[in-house]
């Protein structure tokens, strides 16, 4: 049943791979109902519980090279609030789904796109992947050691700047609708979202507040209090002490009386400073170090693996994972007071919910019968 701020909000998502999935599994946990448009299986198979991204939603099976079921989408997309996908620029259009159809039934509707690229510009077509994306945005530079840039998982493209911004985009868009009846298409672009993300940071660069080489700044690995250093059990801790007072205290805390360590925010000394640290926190394990540390000012936590993280005894207090079908993954976020969020099912098998789906949205049997028998459903 769903349950959160966006229950009632009805959004048609066309299957796809990456950031589009993911901006709808937020929404979802969020409360909309999310018909996701799956292309018909020639082998049917079971629902994955591990395709997380996938969870949430209902799933209509529909083979899109009919008429009849190019006709269904539009049908739906009448009694949407929004509408997903992520395909190349122009594949809706050559479906007959793109925005101009789309709204022409349903003028309210925001038509929410998720490229990397952008719609339009020299590389729209090309192919590319989340390293690419934040590669031209800036963000891929900054991240890493001097030898070497290192992709941050998939988190700054795909995820940061393309599902979050989509959500976002969506969100905004729906709440000028309801008040102007106007809807309008979101162009989500991976690559500017992510630059999007940097905007603090390019701020600084222009101040000249911050160099451009990696590991020379205080928040990319250079400053000594603001880094992760491996125990004697070679796990790993991450220490972020960059106030004055919470300096003060980790100082305080770890006995560390050597003057060197006064110059705090002189770059000049952060390799001294950083290889004194390294040789302290090598002394003793994790554990020992989460017993000194831990919950108190001086901005630590250990480095907790997929395996540890759930099993924190913060994360459980906060029941920051849930296991839904033995499936142990993050609960939604963030939380609200009066309309908390849930996840409303686990990830559907391509076409479970064919009828269903259809049926609660208001398409007559007479209708689902009818594409059972062209074929279409």
């Amino acid at each position: 049943m769903a349950n959160g701020p966006l229950t009632g909000v009805k959004i048609l998502e066309f299957a796809g791979i990456g950031p589009a999935p993911f901006c709808s599994m937020l929404l979802s946990d969020m409360g909309a109902d999310i018909v996701r448009i799956d292309r018909k299986p020639r082998n049917p198979a079971p629902a994955d519980r591990f395709d997380v991204y996938n969870r949430g939603r209902r799933s209509v099976a529909l083979d899109l090279k009919k008429p009849e079921a190019i006709a269904a989408c539009l049908d739906l997309s009448a009694r949407s609030d929004a509408l997903i996908e992520g395909f190349r620029p122009g594949v809706m259009e050559r479906l007959g789904l793109g925005p101009d159809a789309v709204r022409a039934r349903n003028p309210r509707l925001v038509y929410g796109r998720m490229t990397g690229w952008g719609q339009t510009g020299p590389l729209a077509q090309a192919a590319a992947h989340d390293i690419n994306y934040i590669a031209l945005s800036g963000a891929l530079h900054a991240i890493g050691p001097p030898e070497r840039p290192v992709p941050p998982l998939n988190l700054v493209g795909d995820l940061g700047g393309g599902a979050l911004y989509l959500a976002f985009g969506l969100l905004a868009g729906v709440i000028h609708a309801r008040s102007t009846g106007q809807g309008q298409v979101v162009d989500c672009s991976m690559s500017e979202g992510a630059a999007s993300l940097m905007a603090i940071f390019y701020g600084a660069v222009a101040a000249g507040t911050w160099n451009t080489e990696r590991m020379s700044n205080m928040l990319d690995g250079a400053a000594p209090y603001y880094d992760t250093y491996q125990c004697a059990d070679d796990k790993w801790i991450a220490i972020g002490a960059g106030e004055p007072q919470f300096y003060r205290l980790l100082r305080d805390l770890l006995g560390l009386d050597d003057p060197e360590f006064d110059h705090q925010n002189d770059p000049g000394h952060w390799p001294a400073l950083k290889a004194k640290l390294a040789a302290v926190f090598r002394g003793q394990t994790r554990a020992q170090w989460c017993a000194l540390l831990e919950g108190t000012d001086a901005c630590f936590a250990p480095v907790l693996d997929m395996h540890e993280a759930p099993r924190h005894p913060h994360n459980v207090a906060r029941q920051a994972f849930v296991d839904v079908d033995g499936v142990v993954q993050p609960a939604p976020a963030p939380r609200f007071s009066l309309t908390p969020g849930a996840i409303q099912r686990g990830p559907p098998a391509i076409g479970e919910h064919s009828e269903s789906a259809l049926s609660d949205w208001g398409v007559s049997a007479a209708e689902i019968a009818a594409l059972r028998r062209c074929g279409a459903l």
